[in-house]
C-alpha cells in the first residue's frame, strides 16, 4: 500500500520561501511518477510540478517556472517542492500524488491514485 506524506508548509511573506517534502512509503512501478498539485478551496487543481523518480526527468508547469523547483532526495523516497519569491497567489493546499507513469500526462489528475493529506502554504 502506497502512502504519501506531505510536510514543510506554512505561512510566509510574499516574496519569501518554503520547502514542502513528499515521503513516499514505497518506491515501485506504481509511483514512478510524483507530481505536485495545490488546490484552493473551490477551484480545480492545478498540476505544479513533476518527477520521474528513477530517471529524475522533470516537468514545471507555467505558475512555477522561473521560481519553483521540484527535486529529489538521493533515496529517492522523498520528493522536495522549493518555493521561492512566493505571491498571495500561491496561496493554497498543496498535495502531492503518485502514478506509474509521467509521459505526456503528468498532470492529468485521473491519472493519479495515490494522493497525500496536503500541507497548507498561506502567504501574506
Amino acid at each position: 500500500h502506497v502512502q504519501l506524506v506531505e510536510s514543510g508548509g506554512g505561512s510566509v511573506q510574499a516574496g519569501g520561501s518554503l520547502r514542502l517534502s513528499c515521503e513516499v512509503s514505497t518506491t515501485s512501478t506504481t509511483t514512478n511518477c510524483v507530481t505536485w498539485y495545490r488546490q484552493v478551496t473551490g477551484k480545480e487543481r492545478e498540476a505544479v510540478a513533476s518527477i520521474t523518480p528513477a530517471g529524475g526527468t522533470k516537468y514545471m508547469g507555467d505558475s512555477g517556472k522561473g521560481r519553483f523547483a521540484i527535486s529529489q532526495n538521493n533515496n529517492k523516497n522523498v520528493v522536495y517542492l522549493q518555493l521561492n519569491n512566493l505571491t498571495q497567489e500561491d496561496t493554497a493546499t498543496y498535495f502531492c500524488a503518485a502514478a506509474p507513469e509521467c509521459g505526456g500526462s503528468w498532470s492529468t489528475v485521473a491519472n493519479f491514485g495515490y494522493w497525500g493529506q496536503g500541507t497548507q502554504v498561506t502567504v501574506s
